[in-house]
């Protein structure tokens, strides 16, 4: 019993490492794109960050320390 638990498990994980392009069964399409996009994004497109989605680095630099300003929500646990 061991064994055939051991053997199942050693397929599963061989069968993680199992890298290819997704892709639809014969005969089959992939859905329309949502939101009534016209055109079939790749992989690659989604997953490139649009420029808005990732705006550049804000690089203020302090020259010395100042003092925080007083935050209403940093409320002590209750």
């Amino acid at each position: 019993m061991r064994r055939a638990l051991a053997l199942i498990l050693l397929l599963a994980l061989a069968g993680c490492g199992a890298r290819a392009e997704l892709k639809p069964k014969a005969g089959q399409v992939l859905p329309d794109a949502p939101y009534g996009r016209g055109d079939k994004p790749g992989a690659n497109d989604l997953l490139t960050p649009a420029p808005q989605s990732r705006p550049g680095r804000n690089i203020e630099l302090r020259e010395r320390s100042e003092e925080r300003t007083d935050d209403p929500f940093d409320l002590p646990p209750p």
